[in-house]
């Protein structure tokens, strides 16, 4: 499928930078012709093979015939740079508080310098394919672009394309694994878009409102009877004054005696509260937070200022908010949900961003659409120009589905962006998903699951060892100050009340909603969690296979999210400012980064680069709120009462600290990491860097 391609940077730099090694290419497709492309390069002894370019999918059983070699395909070249071992080491060494090079980070410029690609590998890659009768259509720091007819991929790749059938239509792919020849292996990171199926990410937010249009769209659920006579509120009722505080008087039985309406929509100041911002009067001043997600909403700024006033806040000062977004570049619109479908994301990230951290500069980059590429340019953005010191992302995708897994060249690509982010001083984090261990029984009943997968697993980005993967809560407040009760697994089981308002249906309730977690069968445990994550949890991959060695494990930290006790945003759609609760750990994602942002205004200013290893560093310390899901905890049920809506009264009960194939224990554990930030979190960067 095509992709959108953001301009090349127009800066100086050194012979390495973008506008150079662009310049480079332009001169090697003027000497070459790129009108009549001179003889391929045989693909011959000491090539490197792609592994995973012929996707799982594309098998005998599903060929349905040659692909004509004038069809005509894209593809992007990633590039590898140079040193990539190098790059990986001191990624680790400045990230690493017992390192003597920790927080030793490196400029822009002196990254391109001693890990970019050069222009003599750029060349080289250039020639090889254009010699094979293709068109290079963008060059960055990263990639390059290449068009043309599907003839002359199978010349540049040395395999045949065929046509598979697949649940979604006829695609189509390498009939084997591609090559790229012997005097360009060790220049080229990985290609993707050989094979046309490809993975899409998906916000990790919901809203209340429309979690329940979608299962009531999914399975069919009956009203209850208009004509019954309401014991329950007819207009939306929530407990104001603290977690369980009112009484749901007239709900039917539930869980326990005395079911209480679920808390009101927490706003910031209430978070700032429970997470020991406040106390700590932390503001993020110094600090820079990028926030990345696809489109934009083009009343961003003024709707951040309208809620931050509206809730007692102060909206941004002049030039602390700034966004990077190109309309007239953005693609797939309807695969992804256009503008208006990732508003209500963008909104709730900035909001929490602002809110938790409301002196730090805020930007916003947005991709030109959902898809692998899109999100990959918006981060290599991000560093390549510097834009911040924490990245906040609240998106992500499976790595493993019924239509094959995810391309290995976006992995790598991602991969190499987060470690040049590091030895920079960026650190990413991302949500870990919004349904629990990801398997196929979560994914039958989850309102944010993802249909297709096809095992229980971590999703992407959010499993990189390279990025903190940031898990949910359910906080429960005190009061409506906002101080800190307890917190139990983000994890929502769901039941309907009856037409005569009676039961609920089904009870106990049916997997919902929940966080994000599990062990990697896809990466090695890395450096910082060991001695920290038990082997017992490290050695069992989320879809019960065993390793020999300990694996990655997911979330890293873990924050407010969940549906239930829920995070009011506001933003403009349709020309009208509206204000509801979301849910999903793309509330803890920003929320996170904020916190990070506040370290850094802790220590002084001085970035914290890639966060994992300080995080592990403070293990047992007593700077977590160590989250379990024993019985030991206040109230589980919650009624959720929508008031009448449509002419029918809308109240639900929900169970939660209930994930599917995740729960909170004390110490580590796969479904809050290893905890939420304490009342001392913020104090411990302060006093120990």
């Amino acid at each position: 499928m095509p992709t959108a391609r953001k301009q090349l940077s127009k800066s100086a730099g050194p012979v390495t930078a973008t506008a150079a090694i662009a310049a480079a290419a332009a001169l090697v497709l003027a000497t070459l012709g790129a009108a009549a492309p001179a003889s391929a390069t045989p693909v011959g002894e000491g090539a490197r093979t792609l592994s995973g370019s012929h996707p799982a999918w594309a098998t005998p059983q599903a060929d349905a015939g040659a692909v004509d070699a004038a069809v005509p395909a894209s593809a992007r070249i990633y590039l590898a740079g140079r040193d990539a071992t190098g790059l990986a080491a001191l990624a680790r060494a400045v990230s690493d508080p017992g390192s003597p090079a920790y927080g030793q980070f490196l400029t822009a410029d002196q990254v391109r310098g001693r890990f970019g690609a050069t222009t003599t590998q750029v060349a080289a890659v250039t020639s090889w394919l254009t010699g094979a009768g293709l068109t290079v259509s963008s060059v960055t720091a990263h990639h390059v672009q290449v068009t043309g007819p599907t003839g002359a991929f199978a010349k540049a790749f040395g395999t045949d394309f065929r046509s598979y059938r697949t649940a979604d239509g006829t695609h189509r792919a390498p009939a084997r694994d591609a090559q790229v020849p012997a005097q360009v292996a060790g220049a080229v990171l990985g290609v993707s878009g050989l094979a046309d199926a490809i993975h899409v990410n998906v916000s990790h937010a919901v809203s209340v409102r429309e979690a329940e249009r979608r299962s009531a769209a999914a399975q069919g659920l009956a009203a209850p009877d208009k004509s019954a006579p309401a014991a329950l509120p007819t207009v939306p009722t929530c407990s104001e004054d603290g977690y369980g505080s009112k009484t749901a008087k007239g709900a039917p039985e539930g869980y326990e005696k005395n079911e209480p309406f679920a808390p009101c929509a927490y706003v910031p100041a209430q978070l700032r509260t429970a997470y020991g911002v406040t106390a700590a009067r932390a503001t993020g001043k110094g600090a820079r937070v990028a926030v990345i997600d696809a489109y934009g909403l083009p009343t961003m700024e003024q709707d951040a200022n309208h809620f931050s006033t509206a809730h007692g806040d102060r909206p941004f000062a002049p030039g602390q908010y700034t966004e990077h977004v190109t309309p007239a570049q953005w693609t797939h619109q309807d695969e992804c949900g256009g503008a208006d479908g990732w508003a209500g994301e963008e909104a709730l990230d900035v909001e929490m961003v602002h809110g938790l951290a409301p002196d730090a500069q805020v930007v916003y980059v947005g991709g030109n659409s959902c898809y692998d590429e899109d999100l990959y340019d918006a981060m290599a953005k991000v560093v390549d120009e510097h834009l911040a010191d924490v990245v906040s992302n609240s998106w992500g995708e499976i790595m493993h589905a019924t239509g094959g897994d995810i391309d290995p060249a976006v992995v790598a690509a991602d991969n190499q962006v987060f470690q040049l982010g590091a030895v920079t001083g960026i650190g990413f984090a991302f949500s870990s998903g919004d349904c629990g261990d990801s398997s196929p029984g979560a994914a039958a009943t989850g309102v944010n699951c993802e249909a297709t997968t096809d095992q229980a697993q971590t999703d992407w980005p959010s499993s990189s060892p390279w990025v903190t993967s940031v898990g949910g809560t359910a906080l429960q407040l005190r009061d409506g100050g906002g101080r800190y009760g307890d917190e139990v697994s983000m994890g929502d089981k769901r039941s309907v009340l009856s037409a005569d308002q009676k039961s609920w249906t089904p009870f106990p309730g049916a997997f919902y909603f929940g966080g994000g977690g599990g062990v990697s069968k896809d990466f090695a445990q890395p450096w910082y969690q060991k001695g920290v994550v038990p082997d017992r949890i490290s050695t069992t991959a989320a879809d019960g296979t065993h390793s020999a060695t300990p694996l990655r494990a997911t979330p890293d930290l873990a924050m407010s999210g969940d549906l239930v006790a829920a995070t009011l945003v506001g933003y403009t759609a349709d020309g009208t400012y509206s204000e509801g609760g979301y849910g999903g750990t793309s509330v803890s994602a920003p929320e996170a980064a904020a916190m990070l942002a506040d370290a850094v205004e802790a220590r002084g200013g001085r970035a914290l680069g890639f966060a994992n290893p300080a995080l592990y560093d403070r293990a047992g310390r007593g700077v977590f709120n160590d989250v379990d899901d024993t019985a030991n905890h206040s109230k589980r049920g919650n009624v959720v009462d929508l008031g009448t809506v449509n002419g029918a009264l809308k109240v639900r009960l929900y169970r939660i600290g209930a994930d599917y194939g995740l729960s909170a224990a004390r110490g580590y554990d796969t479904a809050t990491g290893l905890g939420s930030p304490g009342r001392d979190f913020l104090r411990s960067f302060r006093l120990g860097g």
